[in-house]
């Protein structure tokens, strides 16, 4: 009976994902962070002052997943650099990783999602698909196995075909690159971690008590 539930949960949640809620700097997720700066929590989110602030953790949500959905609610504030990365999973030892960036072009931002595996690689980024600054956000990256795209509220800004392998055990970052460079201005509400490729319908969207 025990591994009976075990595996059902496993199998739940390879089809509905695992879900951290920024609401703490201490634990999220389940698993404990690695503070650096001074990240508070405001209105029920993790906010990063875009200087030192950033959170670790000794866990890649996505390590062994062959197909996958990852999901973040964010706001990306004004007066940030011009390159911010504020979501990145990293393999251990290796340079295989997979990350969410912005970039802030004219007072606005755009999306660059990178994944990366051996000497495969590849940037999903559109300068000229521009979002406004300040303002909460769902984003997507997906791979199904063939092709890696990106979306911001469900609304697609780029795609590529690409063979990309599971990335093993690892950390993640968040609130800067692994590298503790490109620090983040802004919040971070929560994050959605699937083992499967998900349709935009099943997307998840920025709450109404954020908007």
């Amino acid at each position: 009976m025990k591994w009976t539930l075990i595996l059902v949960a496993v199998t739940l949640a390879a089809q509905t994902g695992v879900t951290w809620r920024f609401d703490s700097v201490t634990k999220i997720g389940g698993h404990t962070a690695k503070v650096e700066g001074s990240p508070r929590v405001v209105n029920g989110a993790v906010t990063f002052d875009g200087v030192k602030d950033a959170l670790f953790f000794d866990v890649h949500p996505l390590a062994g997943a062959e197909t996958w959905t990852w999901e973040t609610i964010f706001r990306p504030d004004p007066d940030g650099a011009a390159e911010q990365r504020f979501f990145h999973l990293q393999e251990q030892g290796s340079d295989t990783r997979m990350l969410f960036e912005i970039r802030v072009i004219n007072g606005k931002w755009c999306l660059d999602s990178y994944a990366h595996y051996g000497t495969a690689g590849k940037a999903l980024m559109d300068r000229t698909k521009l979002h406004e600054l300040g303002k909460w956000y769902a984003v997507q990256a997906v791979y199904d196995g063939r092709e890696f795209r990106n979306y911001v509220d469900g609304v697609l800004q780029n795609r590529a075909e690409i063979a990309l392998k599971p990335q093993g055990p690892g950390g993640t970052s968040v609130g800067v690159r692994y590298t503790h460079v490109n620090y983040f201005k802004g919040a971070v509400y929560s994050a959605r971690f699937t083992r499967r490729a998900l349709a935009e319908s099943e997307f998840i969207r920025v709450p109404r008590t954020l908007r």
